[in-house]
C-alpha cells in the first residue's frame, strides 16, 4: 500500500513541476560560468559517492523454504483487492482529484 501512494506522490509532483515550469529561455536569466563548473563538480562527487557506496555495500540473500510465491503479483492483487480495497479506491479518487488540480493550478490564463 506504501509503494501505491510513494508512487501516486511522486506522479503528482512531477505534474506540478512539469506544468509550472517557466519554458521560455529569453526571459531566464543567464547563469553564470562558475556556477554551472560547482554544478558540474558537485553532480560529479555525487556520482561517485553513490558508486563508492553502492560497491561496499553487501546484499544477503534469504533463503524461505516452501515459499514459491513470494513476490507474485497475483498474490499482491489478491491483497489490495480483497483486503484493501476501500482504501485502494480513495487513494486513487485523491490521486485523481490531485491531478485535476495540478492541472487547474498551471493553466496560463
Amino acid at each position: 500500500m506504501n509503494f501505491i501512494v510513494y508512487m501516486g506522490a511522486i506522479m503528482v509532483l512531477f505534474l506540478f513541476v512539469i506544468m509550472l515550469l517557466n519554458m521560455n529561455a529569453e526571459l531566464e536569466p543567464q547563469k553564470r560560468n562558475w556556477l554551472k563548473y560547482a554544478g558540474a563538480i558537485s553532480g560529479g562527487v555525487l556520482l561517485f559517492l553513490i558508486t563508492v557506496v553502492l560497491r561496499k555495500a553487501s546484499m544477503s540473500t534469504v533463503h524461505i523454504e516452501n515459499a514459491t510465491d513470494i513476490g507474485l503479483i497475483k498474490n499482491l492483487g489478491m491483497i489490495l483487492f480483497r483486503d484493501y480495497v476501500v482504501p485502494f479506491e480513495i487513494s486513487s479518487i485523491l490521486f485523481l482529484t490531485a491531478m485535476v488540480g495540478a492541472v487547474v493550478l498551471g493553466k496560463k490564463d
